[in-house]
């Protein structure tokens, strides 16, 4: 599918996706806009800069004064920030001596940019940009009495800082940015209730702390289950690559990623994936896809009330087939027990749908999707036969 506008609508009108991101959200907010989709933002972070932060200083100061074998870059934005506090230091120039005469590891392409960006020429980066194989290089060339440092971004990765030293290697952190709670957990707390109320379609994470940061949230909230349970269900887990995958999927939750851990890709991805799991329905002669948060009927998009989506999100398991009020009452959030929140909602939805033929009512029995005879019901491109109650 073209991830770009189509239409009076294109590929996400419909959907809700969340944004985590801190940095560059404005861009990916940006991106998913123009392609319809709604968007609830809410920086799962916020990244501290350490140009004043003695510990930075100091590592700094230690590599400068004990030159070291090789070096680890793990983020473009962190080691252009590493040099820069140099510079404010003034010992810029005699950092970048003593990272031309070290072994110059790049976690990918971003990261090799800004290496030559600071006049520096990367020794190797693996294509995967994966820091596992950046370390497994290391490892197998032998690490013992070396001395290796590592440019951190935000996450301590004790794992890799461990294996080193297990190897015999002298490892000095560089701790160049810090990754803290956002000052105001507001926006945070509405996310979390949107994607466990069912008002997000996706939820897009650019870093692991981001992700982490999500689950951590919900555990001090007291719904860590109730927000795996929505991951796990069907609320997409949109991730930049497999790095940013890792805290979801220890928690157990599936995750799809893009070929190229880029923005853009990520978009796209999107763009296949929540229009392939709309259910689309040959209805009284209109062609009807409902879609995360609305509904499009023969190509116009309509928004639908979430009680409306509710009802018909039930109606849409049987197409076809009678459902009474009393399985579609329990669909209604707080709806209680009386039935006629049930006829309120069906009628509210009928309107929202501009053809009230869409939806058929049973006397005595309760309602029914309409059906065309021999219609085909798809996801996406995938149709599936569907016979009639």
């Amino acid at each position: 599918m073209d991830d770009t506008q189509t239409g009076p609508t294109g590929p996400l009108a419909g959907f809700t996706v969340g944004v985590t991101a801190a940095r560059r959200a404005d861009e990916l907010i940006a991106l998913l806009r123009r392609r319809g989709a709604a968007v609830v933002h809410a920086p799962a972070l916020r990244i501290v800069p350490l140009a004043d932060d003695s510990e930075l200083l100091a590592s700094t100061k230690e590599l400068i004064g004990c030159a070291p074998d090789a070096v680890v870059a793990t983020t473009a934005i962190g080691f252009r920030g590493w040099i820069e506090a140099a510079d404010g230091w003034g010992i810029g120039e005699e950092l970048l001596e003593r990272l031309r005469a070290a072994e110059l590891l790049a976690r990918g392409p971003k990261v090799k940019g800004a290496i030559r960006a600071a006049g520096l020429v990367e020794t190797w980066s693996p294509d995967s940009e994966s820091l596992a194989e950046v370390l497994e290089r290391l490892l197998a060339a032998g690490v013992a009495g070396r001395r290796i440092a590592l440019q951190l971004h935000g996450e301590p990765l004790p794992g890799f800082v461990e294996a080193l030293r297990a190897g015999g290697a002298d490892v000095v952190v560089v701790p160049v940015y810090r990754w803290m709670a956002p000052e105001d957990l507001a926006p945070l707390d509405r996310l979390l209730d949107a994607v466990i109320g069912g008002g997000v379609d996706a939820v897009s994470f650019t870093s692991a702390p981001a992700a982490a940061s999500l689950l951590s949230r919900a555990e001090e909230r007291g719904v860590r289950e109730s927000l795996l349970e929505a991951l796990r269900g069907g609320v997409l887990s949109a991730c930049v690559g497999p790095v940013t995958a890792l805290p979801l999927q220890a928690a157990g939750v599936d995750t799809v990623q893009p070929e190229r851990f880029r923005l853009g890709p990520l978009v796209q991805l999107l763009c296949r994936e929540l229009p392939g799991r709309a259910k689309v329905l040959p209805l009284a002669g209109h062609r009807v896809e409902i879609r995360g948060q609305a509904v499009l009927v023969d190509a116009e998009l309509r928004p639908v009330p979430p009680a409306g989506m509710a009802l018909l999100r039930v109606l849409a398991r049987r197409p076809g087939w009678v459902v009474s009020r009393a399985e579609l009452l329990r669909a209604l959030p707080g709806a209680g027990r009386d039935e006629h929140a049930v006829e309120t909602a069906m009628a509210r939805l009928r309107v929202a749908l501009g053809a009230p033929k869409l939806i058929q009512t049973v006397v005595k029995r309760g309602y029914r999707l309409s059906l065309d005879a021999g219609g085909e019901v798809k996801y996406g491109d995938a149709p599936t036969r569907q016979g009639l109650a």
